[in-house]
Formats: structure tokens, sequence, C-alpha cells
């Protein structure tokens, strides 16, 4: 088994879910978390490390609910995201809100010098997914001169959620499952049988394109890119309160100007979270339904 890690960015602060840790949401019929199985099915698909990605103020209870338990059964590192880690020359304004998740995964630069894969807290994302991105990060490939990344591609129908909008990074690929763009998609619902995005503006989305659930495969060297763009980022914007440097964004850049290719690797397992108070309630049934189609114990770390 080679090493490989699995970050789980879990500081966002959850706008939308109003109210409470939305990444400590118990579906579990034994108190799990969703970072629960989706640390579970990491560790089964060969990750032997797991870094989360946190704020401070909730390092105790973060501890509590999952961090103490899995540590047992993996290897867990914490790092910090804070919104006033960044250089000296770019504090120009006081922040409160996140500045994205280009500088979470760079928090964790110290902490990962193997390959990696990045995962959100709040997503159930499926063992199928974690299994392609160890086989293709541990794999050999020849060197092509640019990054070599990969993307858990799932189904736009099967990552919707029933009670209210999401946003997705729509996929565009070539004859050969490469990724050749990303568009971050905002507003998608489903209406009257269709699937709709934008407000002012709707425009139909085809339900079968792959879209990004924010599932990357990344060899360690794209952090020495990471922080080159994130500097960038900063150089242009470290006066806003509100611009963040996105993940998708970021690397649709990389594809578009030839410093990186990304093969997507297709999942078909249906996405659930918790971006809506209301989906808690969904989530803790599909877990339940899973549990009795034997894909996971009822305790599943005892």
């Amino acid at each position: 088994m080679k090493n490989c890690t699995l970050i789980i960015m879990a500081a966002g602060l959850g706008s939308r879910y109003g109210g409470g840790i939305k990444q400590l949401e118990q579906v579990g019929p034994d108190g799990e978390i969703i970072m629960d199985y989706s640390v579970c099915d990491a560790v089964k698909a060969g990750f032997d490390k797991v870094v989360f990605i946190i704020r401070r103020d909730i390092e105790k209870e973060f501890r509590e609910r999952i961090g103490d338990r899995i540590s047992k059964h993996v290897n867990v590192q914490y790092v910090f995201q804070e919104t006033d880690d960044i250089p000296e020359e770019h504090k120009k304004i006081k922040r409160t809100k996140p500045w994205g998740t280009c500088h979470a995964v760079l928090c964790a630069r110290e902490a990962v010098h193997e390959p990696f894969a990045v995962i959100n807290a709040d997503d159930y994302y499926g063992r199928q997914a974690y299994e392609q991105l160890y086989g293709y990060l541990t794999s050999e490939r020849p060197d092509t001169g640019k990054l070599d990344l990969c993307m858990a591609g799932f189904i736009l129908k099967n990552t919707l959620s029933e009670n209210g909008s999401v946003t997705r990074g729509v996929c565009r690929t070539d004859g050969n499952n490469r990724l050749i763009g990303i568009t971050e998609t905002y507003n998608i619902r489903r209406e009257g049988g269709r699937v709709l995005s934008g407000k002012e503006e709707t425009a139909e989305l085809d339900e079968n394109s792959y879209v990004s659930m924010n599932m990357w495969g990344c060899p360690p060297e794209f952090m020495d890119t990471l922080a080159e763009k994130f500097e960038q980022f900063l150089c242009e914007n470290d006066e806003s309160e509100t611009a963040e440097s996105l993940l998708p964004i970021m690397i649709d850049g990389l594809l578009k100007n030839g410093e990186a290719e990304c093969t997507l690797l297709e999942s078909r397992d249906r996405w659930f979270g918790v971006t809506y108070k209301e989906d808690k309630q969904a989530v803790a049934e599909s877990i339940a339904a899973l549990i009795k189609d034997g894909v996971y114990p009822e305790k599943l770390w005892k």
C-alpha cells in the first residue's frame, strides 16, 4: 500500500444552513456524522492519513465528535483555516468571511507531502469515488510535464437537493475522460421535470452532465502551484470583504493555460449532504438504507 492522504475541508461557515455546525450534525444510529462515513470509505480504499481543516473555535467539539474516535483507526492531523492566516502585506482589511477552498487546502501545506485527495466535510460521496481516486493517485503514469490531477465526476441528477438550490461545477470533457473545463454554476434546482440554473436568466442543464463535488486528487507538488495562484489572487483581491479563491475556478484556469491535466473518474453513486437544515432527515434516512443494504454496519467503528 502506498501513502495517500485525505484532506477534509471542515472550516466553512455554512451560511445557507441556518445556524449550528452543519459538519457535526449526527446522521448515523450510533452518533456518526457524514465525515465518519467518508473516512471509513477512504480507509477501506487505502488512504492512511486524514488531515482535517477546521476553525480553532470548533476544535474542542470537533475532536469530541469525530477526531478522537477515528484516531484509533487512522492517522489524524489538524490544521486551522483562519481569515488572518495570509501574508502580512495582504492584511489590508479585517475579514470575517473565509478566503475560500484554495486557501483552505493551502493551510494543509506543511502537513501533506504525499499524494492527496480533497473533499468537503458535509458531502457524502460513496465508496466508488475513493477507490478510483486512490487507484489513480498511487499508479505509475508517464510524466507529461504538467500537473497530473484527477477528479471524481458525479452525474448531475444524482447531486440535487430536494430542499433548495445547489452550486455545482459543471464539467466539459474530451473523448478520453480528460477534463477540459469546469464552470461554477449557481442556483441549480429541479423545476417541473427540468434541471435549471440561474435566477433572473435561467438556463436548462442536462441532468446527465458530469459535475464536480469538490472531490479532487492531487500530487504533492500541487501545493506549490496553489501557493503561487493564491498569492496572485490576494494581489487582486486583498481589499475585498467577500472574494473567495475557489478550487474549481483555479483548476479551470490551470487547464486552460496548459499547466495541468485532469482525468475525470466517473462515479455513479448518489450524493447527499446537509446544505440545508431540512436535508438532515433525508441524509439520516439514506444512511439507514445503506446500513440495511449491508454497505455499513450499524455501529461504524465498533
